[in-house]
């Protein structure tokens, strides 16, 4: 494993406030958050594979306004289909029996995400350039989907992953950015250098950016109220949108 299975810091976090600009409706037959930049232009796109949390979790979806701020057509699928995990949960819930009976796993996800890139680079929305981004439990998708000649994403970033086996990083073919944090028990010291072993190899560029004083979870779930956590969260953006900029539309 390049990193390691869920944990309950995947679950837990604050919620933000603030009222999403994008609209829901299908993509490829499977139902979506859709925001679109100032200025429509949807040749540039960024399709966003969520945390356990999903498409309807107003944290990704104020993320989703804020690629397309960045001109950037973006989209989440709905890869859970309502087995969703809630956040922060109490005692009673089992996040072992989350991960056993109930949270979707690659022959259901897989061809959802097939289905929505297929359409976006089809006629109706006519993308060029697709760049993925993971978190958590997206993480493992934008290396499974970093593929060449149209199939996939062109380019993918993710912050602090879940669930990637290391020949899913071994088969990237295309550049990745990833940003960790300092404390995280699901992508912690070993796991990075392990990936960046890894990445070395390969013919692909890539960057690994490690955030001191935040959790798994910073990238969508941390304390705003929180200078360093909120600093961290911004710049990981940042990373994002500026990887993007060089890949996506400067490509």
């Amino acid at each position: 494993m390049a990193s390691n299975p869920m944990g309950r810091c995947c679950t837990v976090g604050v919620k933000h406030e603030g009222t999403a600009k994008g609209e829901f409706k299908d993509v490829g037959g499977v139902p979506s958050y859709v925001v679109y930049p100032e200025d429509k232009n949807t040749q540039n796109a960024i399709v966003i594979f969520t945390d356990v949390h999903g498409y309807k979790f107003i944290n990704s979806q104020l993320i989703a306004d804020q690629y397309a701020a960045n001109g950037y057509f973006t989209i989440i699928p709905d890869l859970f289909a309502g087995n969703e995990s809630p956040l922060n949960p109490d005692a009673s819930w089992s996040l072992q029996e989350y991960i056993a009976t109930t949270m979707p796993r690659v022959p259901t996800v897989d061809p959802k995400i097939e289905a929505v890139i297929k359409a976006l680079r089809g006629a109706e929305y006519g993308v060029k350039r697709l760049g993925g981004v993971g978190y958590c439990f997206g993480g493992k998708y934008v290396c499974r989907w970093l593929k060449e000649g149209g199939a996939g994403i062109d380019a993918g970033f993710t912050a602090h992953p879940s669930f990637v086996d290391r020949e899913e990083v071994e088969g990237i073919k295309g550049p990745l950015s990833i940003a960790a944090a300092e404390t995280d028990a699901i992508f912690p010291a070993e796991k990075r250098r392990e990936t960046e072993d890894i990445l070395q190899k390969l013919p692909v560029p890539y960057q690994i950016n490690l955030f001191s004083d935040v959790v798994h979870g910073f990238a969508v779930r941390c304390d705003l109220a929180k200078p360093r956590e909120k600093f961290a969260k911004e710049q990981a953006f940042l990373q994002a949108v500026a990887w993007f900029d060089e890949f996506i539309k400067g490509a």
